[in-house]
């Protein structure tokens, strides 16, 4: 069982990833499955290449994203790991959204 000292440097290292602006949307895209540079940027709404880039770079460094010959990038079991762990939290969005709109 991990102490509170392990817990507390985890939380915070997750949040510290989390943090970087687009990172979450870039796993979002690549959660269908692999995709090429071009196609990644345009599923996240044209950012910039440079961000793109960047995000990438902190998924790799983090062990989310990896790169596959001929398809581009894809997530990690790792990866996958996490957005299912990101269920929860995207019914509870989905709640949330409807409970402001209606």
């Amino acid at each position: 069982m991990a102490t509170q000292a392990e817990v507390k440097q985890a939380v915070n290292a997750t949040l510290e990833l989390f943090q970087r602006k687009w990172l979450l949307r870039v796993i979002w895209e690549l959660h269908l499955g692999p995709k090429t540079f071009r196609a990644l940027q345009e599923a996240c709404d044209e950012l910039s290449p440079t961000v793109v880039n960047a995000r990438l770079g902190d998924l790799r460094e983090a062990g989310l994203v990896e790169t596959v010959p001929g398809e581009g990038y894809a997530l990690t079991a790792l990866g996958e790991e996490l957005v299912e762990a990101f269920t929860p939290l995207m019914k509870w969005g989905v709640r949330w959204q409807r409970r402001r709109v209606g």
